[in-house]
């Protein structure tokens, strides 16, 4: 066993969400870029059972004075008519408009702050003094690789990363089923009320959570739906099932351990020019009302060199062998 991290065994599930499932909950168009559901197959892997904490990530800059992106002070060539003044180190934040405003304009609840990053996620004035088992934020994809690496890991492919999410329950909405609120119990970590303005907090949460606030999947993974996104290892592009799928046509339709495209085919039609990498899972700012994300087979994007407060990341590990109670490969 490796510690904190949990065994996913190879095999075989259906990969992506259709139009048809999802629209019977959710009036917001989340499934365009997961079609067509497929076939796939990855080998078996270990995987953090929680998103990484700010206390492991601490542990990683103490070691290796690593800097981070929000940390950094933006170069003038990367941010070509931005004036010098303004060319500030910082992310991201969400900070809540006081009224009901158009879903159209993200504007309207994202500001860039100087001074957030991981140590201030919301800015100078926050800490994570008291939020040690927290999952970090204010990560750009090259922090959570350059993590990944230190601890002899590396960050999940978009399969494997669904693959795990899923456990047991292959073909549900979400990793606990296909009811969102079981009971009348909360399973994850999202927005409640009205997005973006009033948060009712009914999850326990009106934020962040502590990582493993909710039940674990049927794997053993904590938070693979809400509280923070996630970074996959894929880029972007739209239409990469159906790619995969035409490639695979050849070999019985399985799509065998994709990877996602290359980075020069990386593109996001809403923001041409823009390399994005794929994020899972959704974050505590999900809403059926916006993004509904949080749903197992959906897909997430963001670019590399951003990052905010609801974004972080966890990582998998190759096995030379799998343990001995799980050498059967599952089929789901």
């Amino acid at each position: 066993m490796i510690p904190d991290m949990v065994w996913v065994p190879g095999g075989e599930f259906s990969m992506g969400l259709s139009a048809e499932t999802s629209g019977s909950v959710c009036s917001v168009d989340v499934a365009s870029d997961a079609q067509p559901v497929h076939r796939v197959h990855v080998a078996g892997f270990w995987i953090d059972s929680t998103e990484v904490t700010n206390a492991a990530f601490a542990k990683f800059i103490a070691a290796t004075h690593y800097v981070t992106v929000a940390e950094r002070t933006p170069k003038p060539e990367d941010l070509p008519g931005v004036p010098p003044e303004l060319l500030k180190a910082g992310g991201l934040v969400f900070r809540p408009p006081a009224e009901a405003v158009a879903l159209t304009d993200p504007t309207a609840w994202w500001t860039y702050v100087p001074g957030a990053n991981w140590r201030h996620p919301e800015g100078p004035a926050s800490s994570i003094e008291n939020r040690q088992n927290y999952p970090v934020v204010q990560i750009a994809y090259e922090d959570a690789a350059a993590y990944a690496a230190w601890a002899g890991k590396r960050l999940p492919t978009e399969a494997e990363w669904e693959r795990a999410a899923r456990g047991k329950r292959a073909d549900e909405l979400y990793p606990w089923g296909n009811e969102l609120v079981p009971g009348g119990h909360w399973q994850a970590n999202i927005f409640q009320g009205h997005f973006p303005y009033q948060n009712t907090a009914a999850d326990g949460f009106a934020g962040l959570a502590p990582v493993a606030s909710f039940s674990p999947n049927s794997f053993g993974l904590y938070d693979v739906s809400g509280n923070v996104w996630e970074w996959c290892s894929d880029w972007y592009r739209p239409d990469t099932y159906a790619r995969e799928v035409q490639r695979a046509e050849a070999t019985g339709g399985i799509v065998a351990s994709p990877k996602g495209p290359a980075e020069a085919e990386s593109m996001d039609p809403s923001e041409p020019g823009i390399k994005k990498r794929v994020q899972r899972g959704g974050s505590f700012l999900c809403t059926d009302q916006y993004c509904s994300r949080y749903m197992t087979g959906s897909r997430g994007r963001g670019a590399i060199d951003t990052s905010s407060n609801h974004v972080g990341f966890r990582c998998v590990k190759d096995a030379d062998a799998p343990p001995a109670e799980s050498k059967v490969t599952a089929h789901f």
